[in-house]
């Protein structure tokens, strides 16, 4: 494991008796492009570098290990969440301040992060069309296998699709009303009612209020406490069937240095949280006895 924030980081780590291993970064291209698709920004450039993406989790899922992806924007949930269907049935928590589910004719700003739910859903290809530097993907999860927690900023036509798929999605507003425990329960029996499916949870850190974690590019007012945040992260790592989690949207390039640590601080504990580290405590996994002198 490299670059633990602290020594009780790295204690967690080793007391929770995780093997963990580093596969290091996922190098990219630049396709040079010189102008967009349509309106799309840089189709050819990032699907390139979602396939990347999708090959990395396979390749790690097909060694028996959960998959922790750190990455940028949003748009690498279209490989991490490929990546994991072609080695797992799979279903989704999409944990977000955006519902990211514009298509190629919705984008009122043409950013592909903003689309990524769009290229993942069975039942959304009869609004897609094929996007170059995309042939590879094929949809791979059905609207029943997803379901929204945290969104606060949703664009019309995302709220148009949201609603005419009746796509599972709860907003701040319901976090306020039934509470994060309830609605992190409600959504985890949606999506997997069987409890047969291996889940998959792409967390943006922008779910988390702005005024917490601000060094993210699109931050939002109003969204989850950390205290929110944790809770939620404590019942789907206790829930037992997490197999890839992402955590994106931590930019370090923007605020000042103590915004930047404070997002990053935020992001490691959730990260640890999922894992299994727990508020309650961790009982250490191979050790037995409380060390005495001699």
């Amino acid at each position: 494991m490299k670059n633990c924030s602290s020594t009780s980081d790295f204690l967690m780590i080793k007391y929770s008796g995780l093997d963990v291993k580093d596969y290091g970064n996922v190098l990219f291209e630049d396709e040079n492009e010189l102008s967009t698709n349509d309106k799309l920004k840089f189709p050819l450039t990032v699907g390139a570098a979602c396939k990347k993406v999708s090959n990395a989790v396979k390749e790690v899922l097909s060694d028996n290990k959960k998959c922790i992806t750190l990455g940028g924007d949003h748009s690498l949930g279209i490989g991490t969440v490929y990546g994991h269907s072609l080695v797992h049935d799979m279903c989704i928590l999409w944990i977000d301040a955006h519902a990211d589910i514009n298509t190629a004719h919705t984008t009122p700003t043409g950013n592909i992060h903003g689309m990524p739910c769009s290229f993942l859903i069975t039942e959304l290809q009869k609004y897609q069309n094929q996007i170059p530097g995309f042939e590879w993907i094929k949809p791979c999860v059905r609207k029943s296998n997803l379901a929204y927690i945290g969104l606060r900023d949703i664009d019309p036509f995302e709220k148009l699709i949201l609603t005419k798929e009746e796509i599972l999605h709860f907003t701040m507003r319901d976090i306020d009303k039934l509470g994060i425990f309830e609605v992190t329960h409600r959504a985890l029996e949606a999506i997997n009612p069987t409890g047969k499916l291996s889940l998959h949870v792409s967390f943006d850190i922008d779910s988390i209020d702005k005024l917490t974690t601000p060094s993210t590019g699109t931050p939002v007012i109003g969204g989850m406490t950390v205290r929110e945040a944790l809770c939620l992260a404590e019942e789907i790592s206790r829930h037992g069937l997490l197999q890839v989690l992402d955590v994106v949207e931590v930019n370090p390039m923007m605020g000042s240095s103590e915004q930047v640590q404070n997002t990053l601080n935020v992001a490691t504990l959730i990260i640890k949280t999922f894992m299994g580290y727990s508020r309650h405590g961790v009982v250490p996994r191979d050790i037995k006895e409380v060390p005495v002198g001699t």
